[in-house]
């Protein structure tokens, strides 16, 4: 469950358009298969007056609880993202995740589970967040497959994902027509299912998330409703 949500959450190989960020909001239910009950989640993007974005999700249920914060800056077309914050409690071990990007230094600082974090910052390098945002941009772009460098743990890791095709969502906001993608694993490695659905009349907005996890376990986020660039997410 944890690790669907990070991806809800619950996105460079090629820079991002400032241009193409627009601002968004959205809610979403939660639900896992083989417990009887659902949560929510919500996610957003907005920029500040300093021209910081600010990329926020966040997830509830009774017995489990998940903030995760990053802010990014952009530099001319390139994505720079400048901290990271992830904290999850209830459910399983609790969790707590501070890094600072300093491009000067050209460094990612931190701690993770206590555990201090020093990595070397190249360009292209993103955290468990903001890669979710290059590729719903990417995504949008036209591209079939997308590739990043994420700063996972205490190292940094490559996540692989391919367009599948297009499909319509039924959601409480309407149906919806969406590009749907799948995380590419090493089927040797990993058994794990990651397949997310993104909104081709909103930005390509995540409007479907959907894991499935080695044991059987499968978890779905639904979006119920949301807003683009000031303008509320309707489907036909």
């Amino acid at each position: 469950m944890r690790r669907a949500l990070l991806f809800a959450l619950a996105l460079l190989t090629l820079p991002v358009h400032a241009a193409d960020l627009k601002p968004f909001s959205a809610s979403y239910t939660a639900d896992w298969k083989q417990l009887p009950m659902s949560g929510t989640a919500e996610r957003s993007l907005s920029k500040g007056a300093n021209g910081e974005w600010t990329l926020a999700f966040k997830a509830s249920m009774m017995i489990a609880s998940l903030n995760e914060t990053s802010t990014l800056r952009m530099d001319k077309d390139v994505m720079l993202p400048q901290t990271y914050n992830f904290e999850r409690g209830g459910l399983g071990k609790a969790r707590k995740v501070n890094l600072d990007f300093d491009w000067a230094a050209k460094k990612v600082t931190g701690t993770d589970r206590g555990d201090a974090i020093n990595l070397p910052l190249n360009a292209g390098v993103l955290d468990k967040s903001t890669y979710q945002l290059a590729l719903q941009h990417d995504v949008a772009a036209g591209k079939k497959s997308m590739s990043y460098q994420v700063v996972d743990g205490d190292e940094i890791d490559t996540y692989d994902f391919r367009v599948l095709g297009s499909e319509t969502v039924a959601t409480k906001a309407g149906q919806v027509e969406a590009t749907k993608v799948e995380r590419v694993r090493d089927p040797t490695q990993s058994k794990r299912i990651t397949v997310l659905w993104f909104a081709k009349d909103w930005d390509y907005l995540l409007v479907r998330l959907q894991q499935v996890e080695t044991d059987g376990k499968e978890y779905n986020i639904m979006l119920q409703d949301g807003t683009v660039d000031g303008k509320s997410v309707k489907g036909s």
